[in-house]
């Protein structure tokens, strides 16, 4: 034999050739769009956190404010006692004394008013704080479902790779983009 050898190639050995490099193609541009879609993921998972404690902020708020319409409450109800006893009061009193009775009377009824205004200021609070953590809840619920669907697609482009299946990097591509645009509808309250 000579120092120079030559090979002949059967025709199956040029679509094995061609194959190795459209593998090669659909690797880059799987690895490509995972690192894309895993950096939305990140972001959306950021935001999904985000939500969340903010929801949990604003139920916390929510909370507090009932808890001091509840105190509110409860002044209003001594007060509305002590107007009970002073109507009691002035009934048995003697009539030279029934006119202080009733002035005690007039200012827990004007006492009562002013409570009960500061009362129902901290109920409206209260209602406004958990509309808010609903809010955000909700918002918290479309992050994480984006985050989900953007995890979803990048198994299925592990899956891709590994079997060179055309139809599943086709899929994945489609559920990384439904995941893209549930994360388009959090980022627009919808």
């Amino acid at each position: 034999m000579s120092e120079e050898e030559f090979e002949v190639h059967g025709p199956h050995d040029h679509e094995l050739e061609h194959a190795a490099h459209g593998g090669e193609q659909m690797t880059s541009r799987i690895a490509m769009v995972t690192a894309v879609i895993a950096t939305f993921g990140a972001i959306f998972s950021y935001m999904a956190g985000a939500t969340q404690a903010d929801a949990a902020l604003y139920k916390n708020n929510a909370a507090i404010k009932k808890t001091e319409a509840s105190n509110q409450w409860n002044y209003y109800q001594a007060k509305s006692t002590k107007q009970s006893l002073a109507e009691f009061a002035g009934e048995l009193a003697p009539e030279d004394r029934k006119a202080d009775h009733l002035k005690e009377v007039a200012r827990y009824e004007k006492e009562k008013n002013e409570i009960k205004e500061v009362a129902d200021k901290y109920e409206a609070q209260a209602s406004e704080w958990d509309q808010k953590s609903e809010e955000q809840m909700h918002q918290h619920h479309r992050w994480a479902q984006a985050t989900t669907v953007l995890q979803i697609s990048i198994a299925m482009a592990a899956i891709a790779l590994l079997t060179r299946k055309k139809w599943l990097e086709y899929a994945m591509f489609g559920v990384a983009g439904v995941g893209l645009v549930i994360g388009v509808m959090a980022a627009l309250h919808a």
